[in-house]
Parts: structure tokens; C-alpha cells; sequence
């Protein structure tokens, strides 16, 4: 099954995808050539399949004609705003109509604009250029809300939501969820010594060191909050987890080593605490964050610079 990463660092790269309901197949040519030089384009004749392709496809915008043989548009699109996996998409109706009421019953369903034909390229690109901006836009935003500005990492929320859909898969799949939180040793010391600035560097080395070590496109790593780090190992048993905690260990003191220059106090060291579980339905992710956190508080009273794991 492909892992879903909330937190995606490719939006900006993305070439947004539209798809045309449209049945007559020379206003889909039209519109195609149009457009597909800067979007990916698919293009489907009737309701029916139209309906299908959404969930297939996962256009971000949508062009819907009114006219469909199978089907109205309105009923289109008040299908489409009814389910909560489609109704953030975006959706243009497309008509030959001349017709007040039309639009505002349109506007009225959800729809974003209309397009009239016959075509006029300036305008269908306007339009449609004007819809995928603010999807640009919201994906940002969106992306930023999800973003550590210091470490350039995932963040708090962006963890809380992972987990709960790492948590209801494995729920689902049987299968295990491990969970590492590490943070650095005498931290507040050290960041009360030599000053924040310093205290900065050091966490952003850590990220860059987990970021080196954890490439599985299933490891998804955080800045819980302050000095604090959290892993979640989707699939990854208890042996495992153990494994890649005490590397973890050797690979972030060797570089806060290397990278930090300090006297005492400074002990180019973390700590980690590792729990797993196969999460059933009527349990609380809860529960793992407050295993892994234990045997992390485990750590820090047996000296530091350690794993302790499950």
C-alpha cells in the first residue's frame, strides 16, 4: 500500500491536474489544446464516468458541462460537494447557456466560475489559471501550517494528524507502529550558556541527522516541540525499532560532536526512548506517545546519552 505523507514538500512541484466533462468530444479537443501544455488533462464524456475518474484521477480543479447524456450537471456537482473526498475540488461549469438564473443556481451548488462557449482561449486560460493559483496558494499555506520554520521539518500537528492515520491502518491492517522521541541532553543548559542562537544550531543539526539516517519514504520524523524529537515507524516491530534507536544514538552524538563546540555543560548526546504496538480499534494513539515518552523519561534518569526501548 503507498504510504500517505501529510506532510508533502513537493507541492510546489506539482503539475496540477484537470479533468473536462465534456460530451461533445470537439469542445474536449479545444479545451485540451488549450490547456495541456501547462496541465495534465482528462477528459470524460458522461456522468457515469466522469463520477469514477474523480476518484482515480484526483483532478484539483474540474470542468463540468451542464449538458451531460446521462446526467445534469447541477447533479454532478451537488454529488460531488456532498462527499468529503471531493468536495474541496474546485469545479467550473462549463455551458452554452445565456442564462442568470443557470449561473446563480451554479454559484449556489458550489461551483468556483463559468466558462461559456464558444471558447475563448484567453478567457478559459484566465479562468483556469485563476482557480489553480489559489490552490497554489491554500496548498502553501497548508504546507507551512505543517512546517517547523527552524528545522525544516515536519511539525506538532503535522505529527498529531500522521498519527492518527498511521493509527487507524494499522488498526486496520493488524499490523505494528513503533515510535521513537529522543530530545538532547542538558539542552536548556547549554542554550542558557551559549544562547539561543547556538541552542538553534544544534537542534537544526539534529534534524539534518535524522534526515540523513531516516530515507524509508515510511519514516516520518518531527519536531515534537522545543529540544524534542518524534519518529513514527509505520510497520516496524519492536526488534527493529530497538535497532534504529540505538543507531540513531551513535549517528546524532557523532555528528553533535563533530558540528558543536562547547565546554561544559554540553554533552554532545541524546536520548531515546522506542515503544511499538499493533493498535486495536478501541485504543488511543495516545497510547504509544505516552510509552514512547516513559521510556524516554527512563533514559534520562539512567544517565542520558542512551536508548531505552521496548
Amino acid at each position: 500500500m503507498e504510504e500517505k505523507n501529510v506532510f508533502d514538500e513537493g507541492a510546489e512541484k506539482t503539475k496540477y491536474k484537470i479533468l473536462i466533462v465534456e460530451d461533445s468530444l470537439f469542445n474536449q479537443m479545444v479545451l485540451r489544446k488549450i490547456l495541456e501544455s501547462r496541465y495534465a488533462i482528462v477528459t470524460s464524456t458522461t456522468a457515469e464516468d466522469a463520477l469514477a475518474k474523480v476518484h482515480t484521477f484526483e483532478p484539483h480543479l474540474i470542468l463540468l458541462d451542464i449538458i451531460l447524456p446521462d446526467a445534469n450537471g447541477f447533479d454532478v456537482l451537488v454529488t460531488l460537494k456532498q462527499s468529503e473526498d471531493t468536495r474541496n475540488i474546485p469545479v467550473i461549469i462549463i455551458t452554452g447557456l445565456d442564462s442568470d438564473e443557470d449561473e446563480e443556481k451554479g454559484f449556489l451548488l458550489g461551483a468556483v466560475d463559468y466558462i461559456k462557449r464558444p471558447f475563448k482561449n484567453a478567457i478559459v486560460l484566465a479562468r483556469v489559471n485563476t482557480q489553480i493559483h489559489i490552490i497554489r496558494q491554500i496548498q502553501t499555506i497548508e504546507h507551512l501550517s505543517l512546517m517547523d520554520g527552524l528545522t525544516g521539518i515536519a511539525n506538532r500537528r503535522a505529527f498529531d494528524i500522521q498519527l492518527q492515520y498511521e493509527w487507524s491502518r494499522a488498526a486496520r491492517e493488524r499490523s505494528w507502529l513503533s515510535m521513537i522521541m529522543l530530545d538532547v541532553d542538558k539542552f536548556k543548559e547549554y542554550n542558557d550558556t551559549y544562547g539561543h542562537r547556538h541552542g538553534d544550531f544544534m537542534l537544526q543539526i539534529v534534524a539534518q541527522t535524522l534526515k540523513q539516517e531516516l530515507k524509508s519514504v515510511t519514516d516520518f520524523f518531527y519536531r515534537y516541540g522545543g529540544d524534542e524529537f518524534a519518529i513514527l515507524l509505520p510497520g516496524l516491530p519492536a526488534g527493529r525499532a530497538r535497532g534504529l534507536a540505538q543507531r540513531l544514538v551513535t549517528s546524532v552524538n557523532q555528528m553533535l560532536l563533530s558540528a558543536v563546540k562547547c565546554q561544559s555543560p554540553c554533552a554532545h548526546s541524546i536520548s531515546l526512548g522506542s515503544a511499538s504496538m499493533q493498535p486495536q480499534p478501541e485504543q488511543s494513539p495516545a497510547a504509544l506517545v505516552e510509552r514512547a515518552d516513559k521510556k524516554l523519561y527512563l533514559a534520562k534518569q539512567n544517565g542520558r546519552n542512551q536508548a531505552q526501548c521496548e
